[in-house]
């Protein structure tokens, strides 16, 4: 049964094992899901789903087997960049006089359209009367004049879809996708874990120790304590800026603002480069000259405690990463930059690099060079949730 459901699953990325998927079965034989397809779903999810990042890969599986929409089909990103633009602009009237009076099968109809209409459209619409697009009268898209339509994401603009399509409201929990400031803040709260614990009294409240003893006591309650954690954390934070980080620079905004909101250190320093460490730091995201500090005088200054989370794409020419004049924006000081990288990491061995274009092995290409020599003196990891939490994980290691 639902034999072709399990490979769905499987195939959106969720890992489930055989045991799991007979637990589902059992609980189908035993009426759990109340013959509601509302209460099979959350079945699936209560039994299938590890943790809230595979959410996401859950939905989209449901629609893909129960809906045959699959994810290569149904881009919501591509959709969503047609759809926000400075054409969005509902023109409003009377909700009164768009009320939906379709039959089911004219809906099932609707719904055949709108597959068709993805698989011909390659390009942004707005008005009209045929494509998916805003503020026209075809059937689908975003704040449109027909009733009866499929709205794409978040809610109909006049109430009266039949079909919200795509709303997708996990996907900022996924693990696998670049991070957004919800991500990453989820991604920073983890850090509660590596949090170092000080040599303090025993005063916060141990609740599985104090399960433990309870249990062990026969159900008699004792309280269990332990040592609080407290912020001794320091953490520098280096941005790559402008070139071919422009694209990017929403993001790192986000993990800028994430980190300084977050309560998991003792201190922060934020400073930027461009496209590699050199002799100067600078103060801004401009990098403008004079606008900076010593790369040495950070040395001297911030010691070597400090964790240090570089963030870039590593996007430069070999022999500019390599030449002792290759640095086109600032000082140099006599060293390429590797030399300075490797200045860097000798100083702070507890570094990461975070890579938002990260290429992994994929590393032969001459463009990729430099992110390859990069990696042999810091670890790199991608820009993703996971790929933050593995950082972290590294950073607090004492290897």
């Amino acid at each position: 049964m639902f034999t072709t459901f399990f490979y769905t699953l499987k195939s959106n990325g969720l890992n489930i094992s055989t045991t799991e998927w007979i637990t589902l079965m059992d609980g189908l034989d035993k009426g759990l899901a109340h013959s509601s397809f509302t209460d099979f779903y959350y079945l699936c999810r209560t039994v299938l789903v590890k943790n809230e990042g595979d959410y996401d890969k859950l939905d989209m599986a449901f629609q893909e087997y129960f809906q045959n929409i699959k994810t290569d089909k149904l881009n919501m990103e591509k959709l969503n960049a047609w759809l926000h633009n400075d054409n969005d602009r509902a023109q409003m009237t009377n909700p009164e006089d768009f009320k939906d009076d379709r039959t089911k099968k004219e809906a099932t109809e609707i719904h055949r359209m709108f597959r068709e209409r993805l698989g011909e459209q390659h390009t942004e619409h707005n008005g009209g009367n045929y494509w998916i697009g805003t503020g026209g009268g075809s059937p689908f898209g975003k704040n449109g004049r027909t009733a009866g339509g499929i709205q794409l994401g978040n809610h109909a603009g006049m109430k009266t879809a039949f079909a919200v399509m795509g709303e997708r409201r996990y996907k900022d929990f996924r693990r696998d996708k670049k991070l957004t400031m919800r991500q990453f803040q989820v991604a920073l709260r983890e850090l509660r874990q590596y949090s170092r614990k000080m040599d303090l009294p025993k005063t916060e409240l141990d609740i599985d120790g104090t399960i433990d003893a309870t249990c062990n006591q026969g159900g008699y309650l004792k309280l269990e304590f332990e040592q609080p954690r407290k912020n001794s954390v320091k953490l520098m934070l280096l941005f790559d800026s402008g070139g071919s980080m422009y694209p990017y620079s929403e993001l790192c905004n986000e993990l800028f603002q994430a980190v300084h909101k977050a309560n998991h250190f003792k201190d922060v320093k934020t400073f930027y480069f461009h496209n590699c460490i050199y002799a100067k730091l600078y103060k801004t995201p401009e990098c403008e000259t004079g606008d900076w500090i010593d790369t040495t005088w950070a040395f001297k200054n911030y010691d070597k405690d400090y964790k240090v989370i570089i963030v870039g794409d590593a996007g430069m020419a070999e022999e500019e990463y390599l030449d002792k004049n290759g640095n086109y924006s600032g000082p140099n000081d006599g060293l390429s930059g590797h030399e300075w990288m490797q200045l860097f990491r000798k100083k702070y061995p507890h570094s990461i690099w975070l890579n938002p274009s990260y290429h992994g092995d994929l590393t032969r290409m001459y463009w990729m060079e430099s992110e390859r020599l990069i990696k042999e003196i810091v670890d790199m990891y991608p820009l993703t949730v996971d790929g933050l939490k593995a950082g972290i994980k590294k950073l607090m290691s004492d290897k």
